[in-house]
């Protein structure tokens, strides 16, 4: 329990710092060498599309990371202890507990954050909390931009190490034999420090990229069929529905403008108690 607690700590504060080196590396190292360019004004310069592309996806990734843990799921623990006390109005508290007991199979008491969620899918130890009901949606367009951001970091970087070591990746096995080739001639002397770094994070890039786009899709195909991740593991049926409605429980009415910017689950059919 203790290694556990303890990288509910330090999940979060390498996702950050992963995030600070990939913004200094895009800012500080990409952008400018994409400037260098004669043959390209400024004004028309493709570091410019880039820039906005790269500040585009890096929002939307933190924006939605603020958001998981903002809206993290409620403790249903505190609430019926707050009912037992007489806490609300006679009318809210009938309505949870129907809620809660049609939903019984889908709570589950999380031993890091010590409440009671409802539709527990999963701790997530990068955002230091659990994943429910009230940032699920969240949770996923983290999981979509941050690969998207991980993977076009990495294209950025193979283009800056493609120009300034003057390597060709137009084989399939280049990337694969960069990283032994470059600590054979950084030992040598052939390629400095910073370059070394660089080619060190693109494969840092390329894994975060493709677990986040793998563990994205996995949410979503159990989005669809109305299971959470809980339930998988403890092999609970669940009533089967159209897979729209599902999707919609989780994603809302708005689910376009969700994609677009980060926002709240709002219009969203799960039930959301406020506390009063």
């Amino acid at each position: 329990m203790l290694i556990l607690r303890l990288l509910n700590v330090v999940a979060p504060v390498y996702f950050l710092c992963i995030s600070l080196v990939t913004f200094v590396l895009q800012l500080f190292l990409f952008l400018p060498n994409m400037f260098k360019d004669p043959t390209i004004t400024p004004l028309f310069s493709p570091a410019l599309l880039h820039g906005a592309l790269f500040l585009f996806l890096s929002a939307n990734a933190l924006g939605n990371y603020i958001l998981v843990i903002q809206n993290s799921p409620e403790d249903l623990g505190t609430r019926k202890n707050a009912g037992a006390k007489g806490v609300g109005t006679a009318s809210e508290w009938p309505e949870a507990g129907r809620n809660a007991s049609s939903s019984s199979q889908s709570t589950h008491f999380c031993r890091l954050c010590a409440r009671v969620t409802l539709r527990h899918d999963h701790h997530c130890f990068f955002t230091g909390n659990c994943i429910g009901s009230r940032n699920m949606r969240n949770f996923i367009m983290f999981c979509l931009y941050t690969s998207l951001a991980c993977l076009y970091s990495m294209v950025a970087g193979v283009a800056y190490i493609s120009a300034v070591l003057s390597i060709s990746f137009a084989h399939p096995l280049a990337f694969l034999t960069l990283l032994p080739h470059s600590i054979s001639q950084f030992f040598s002397g052939a390629v400095l420090g910073s370059e070394m770094f660089v080619i060190l994070m693109l494969y840092l890039w390329f894994g975060i990229g493709l677990a986040c786009a793998g563990f994205c899709c996995h949410q979503l195909l159990l989005v669809l069929r109305g299971q959470t991740r809980h339930q998988m593991q403890k092999g609970i049926v669940v009533r089967a529905r159209p897979w729209r409605k599902n999707l919609q429980e989780v994603f809302g009415k708005r689910w376009l403008l969700g994609l677009l910017i980060p926002m709240l689950n709002v219009g969203s059919e799960y039930p959301r108690h406020k506390g009063k």
